[in-house]
């Protein structure tokens, strides 16, 4: 059985320093929604949101932990440093986005953001449950399921945070099936990106691999397996 190495320094502190700076932007939001030009876009439900978004892998991490301590398997497993980094990239990249008034002064950069932020969530669940090391068939499943959904949760979202109270209304259903487009395609690209061998990467994912596996064998094998 392979051991998961622990994660690149460069991979701990830029989560580190994103989560930091998260922190410092979703305040400054707070206090003051011109400060990240989100006047009338919801600052105040981003403020909350985009903390919470940040702290999914945390408390997944603490949760399977405490799982793994009552089953006797021990509390030693790994921090997923990649995807706690994953995770935490789209509501940097919303605040800071806007901040730089980028949405409104770049013309695809609305598009690009919606294509990059679901690729990473995509690749934070491909690399939490252990997918990055299967097939790419099986890649391809986890991260179009997990990027439709979460793209759609996000449309949602935004439709009922601020789009009903403004002026993007008349244009929300064009613009809501373009954006969930290009979420899919974001979680195709993640599929095809993502690749970690098992035992390699940081997170733990390897280890429910094995468990889907173990509970798998005797019928075949795992939906997990090694690639060919």
């Amino acid at each position: 059985m392979s051991t998961p190495r622990p994660a690149p320094v460069w991979v701990v502190v830029a989560d580190l320093v994103a989560k930091v700076l998260l922190a410092l932007a979703v305040t400054m939001v707070a206090i003051d929604p011109a400060w990240g030009n989100l006047e009338g876009k919801a600052p105040l439900a981003r403020a909350v949101t985009y903390p919470l978004l940040a702290l999914l892998v945390p408390l997944f991490h603490v949760l399977r932990v405490r799982r793994d301590v009552r089953s006797g398997r021990g509390g030693d497993r790994p921090y997923p440093w990649l995807a706690d980094l994953l995770a935490t990239v789209p509501g940097f990249s919303d605040l800071f986005g806007n901040r730089l008034d980028l949405y409104d002064e770049v013309v695809w950069f609305d598009d690009a953001m919606h294509m990059v932020n679901t690729a990473t969530l995509s690749a934070a669940v491909l690399v939490l449950s252990g997918a990055s090391a299967a097939r790419l068939g099986t890649r391809l499943a986890v991260a179009v399921a997990s990027g439709i959904t979460l793209s759609l949760t996000w449309e949602l979202w935004e439709y009922y945070a601020f789009v009903t109270r403004s002026a993007e209304s008349t244009t929300a259903y064009g613009d809501t099936l373009g954006d969930l487009a290009l979420g899919w395609v974001g979680a195709v690209l993640a599929a095809g990106l993502v690749r970690v061998p098992d035992g390699t990467s940081d997170p733990a994912g390897g280890g429910v691999r094995r468990a889907m596996v173990e509970v798998a064998r005797g019928s075949g094998p795992g939906p997990y397996g090694p690639p060919p």
